[in-house]
């Protein structure tokens, strides 16, 4: 469990996903769970990462004792967190206190109390014990060894309550030797020029070396944050995409990337920038959230585009349109193809798929209109990128790309009077010169629709066995009300490599879900480089 760093020690970003991450509603991480993301963020470059509370519960335990078996840290150092020891007692008796030295891990947060009135109501103690169980734990975890960083909880609420007392926890815990102590925002109700005027008081009053942990309560955790930086801070303690109780916290990723690419700061070891939107989808791949796509830097449409003039302005300079270029932080540009779609969207998009549309200012006014003639109707590219590509195909070449001929489809549901339902597809084909008819049951009409449409298909096209549909989607659209209204269809699917959108919409939402499976078949062929159809 080693790690070396390329960086000094001057500043830290310290992730707390582990521990106050886990605390988010719906995650649940098991040790299998924590192991990976650790190995993430210490992919990612981060110098620290807490891993949990060792001796609170078995699952921490087992966390940190496997961690020192199964990690070799190559950026981050492990931390364990705890709390100061118990009232009236000796830290070298407390029995929490010897876990955390019993992790091994080389560096150990404590929790002290900085808000007067939580010492005498949650502690049940004088504000004096306070002061010595702070000075006391810090020593006794100093001369085991233990580098020791200590969390402020409360600090700024407790600050406006007893600014004098609050100032008071932060010197001692400084001068019983912790190396950082950290002003937390628990509550996360504190705005960014609070912040910083706190934050510079404390630091010329204490001398200590100050850290900052925020809360999203208010919307403004990452602009704490840097706000604290601002005011001379040289910790910042993060989570991974935000996660965290109620809210959240400060996000890592946007935090990070300010401080590399506002700041100036080197905080990550050479080149990890670039893996950020990468580690960002692979920890929540394993907490098994969805990641958002409007995120800062890492969201799928942080570097999307759909307005025709922003498009006619980055076809002359992207910078012109985005504050970064998307490729700093491992993400890229996404031109979004709609009814707000002008000349220069089409092209760039055009130039995005691989398809030099040239000068052919006919060929992109016609595909123009195309687009908004079909939006009209209800259809939406921007979610359905294959769909394009097909329409946009078809306009160049004057015909639409044809592996097979639709003769005819039908889907019979049928309930039967013992409660049980069948679901029958009948789809009828030609391709290569051949009439073919197939039959599929399904779990549903359309389960049956795509399983005839395989059966009729897979043995002319041996390469749709890879097919896989993964996501569906059903919106009724505005316009007409009820069982006459105007469906649309989404389809994702994957051929294991990759994934993409077809569209379909119709006044049925069969025949809306027919159009795109026929769109998602003809797609995967496509890239699988199979010649149409004579």
């Amino acid at each position: 469990m080693t790690a070396s760093s390329e960086l000094d020690d001057s500043f830290h970003v310290f992730d707390t996903t582990l521990r106050d991450g886990a605390q988010r509603e719906g995650i649940n991480l098991t040790v299998a769970d924590k192991l990976a993301i650790a190995r993430h963020l210490d992919d990612f470059g981060v110098g620290f990462i807490e891993g949990g509370w060792p001796g609170a519960n078995p699952r921490d335990t087992e966390f940190f004792a496997r961690a020192r078996q199964e990690i070799d840290f190559r950026h981050a150092r492990l931390v364990a967190f705890g709390a100061t020891r118990r009232a009236g007692a000796k830290a070298a008796d407390d029995p929490q206190v010897k876990a955390l030295l019993e992790s091994g891990a080389p560096v150990i947060t404590l929790v002290a109390k900085s808000h007067d009135r939580h010492v005498e109501l949650a502690l049940r103690t004088t504000l004096d014990e306070n002061l010595e169980m702070v000075r006391d734990t810090v020593s006794h975890l100093t001369a085991q060894g233990r580098r020791v960083f200590v969390d402020c909880e409360h600090f700024f609420d407790g600050y406006r309550a007893n600014p004098e007392y609050a100032k008071a926890v932060v010197r001692t815990a400084s001068e019983a030797g912790a190396d950082v102590v950290i002003l937390c925002d628990t509550n996360g109700g504190m705005l960014p020029a609070q912040i910083q005027a706190v934050v510079s008081t404390v630091l010329a009053d204490t001398g200590a070396r100050l850290g900052i942990h925020a809360q999203d309560d208010t919307g403004c955790a990452v602009a704490n944050t840097l706000a604290a930086v601002d005011a001379g801070a040289t910790h910042v303690q993060c989570t991974a995409n935000g996660y965290g109780e109620r809210v959240g916290n400060a996000n890592l990723f946007p935090v990070v990337a300010a401080l590399e690419l506002k700041y100036g700061k080197r905080v990550l070891p050479e080149g990890r920038l670039r893996e950020t939107t990468r580690i960002s989808h692979a920890i929540a791949e394993v907490v098994n959230l969805t990641p958002s796509t409007h995120q800062p830097y890492v969201g799928l449409s942080a570097f999307a585009h759909k307005a025709g003039l922003h498009a006619s302005a980055i076809k002359v300079d992207p910078d012109l349109y985005q504050h970064i270029d998307p490729e700093q932080v491992g993400n890229t540009m996404r031109m979004l193809v709609s009814d707000m779609a002008g000349r220069a969207s089409i092209e760039l998009k055009g130039k995005e798929l691989g398809i030099d549309l040239g000068d052919d200012r006919e060929l992109v006014g016609r595909v123009v209109e195309r687009v908004k003639e079909r939006e009209l109707k209800g259809y939406t590219y921007e979610a359905a990128d294959a769909s394009f590509e097909l329409l946009l195909r078809a306009e160049a070449e004057g015909a639409p790309l044809q592996y097979f001929r639709t003769e005819s489809w039908r889907a019979i549901v049928e309930d039967r009077p013992d409660g049980t339902h069948a679901n029958e597809a009948t789809v009828k084909l030609w391709a290569k010169g051949e009439r073919i008819v197939a039959t599929a049951e399904g779990n549903g009409p359309v389960n049956a629709l795509d399983r005839a449409l395989r059966v009729a298909l897979e043995k002319i096209y041996p390469q749709l066995a890879k097919l896989e549909l993964v996501d569906y989607k059903v919106r009724i659209l505005e316009g007409k009300h009820g069982t006459q209204s105007t469906t649309r269809v989404l389809i994702s699917t994957s051929d294991g490599t990759g994934e993409w959108s077809t569209v379909g919409v119709a006044e049925n939402v069969i025949a809306a879900s027919w159009q795109a499976l026929e769109d998602a078949y003809t797609y995967g062929l496509l890239r699988a480089g199979v010649t149409p159809a004579e």
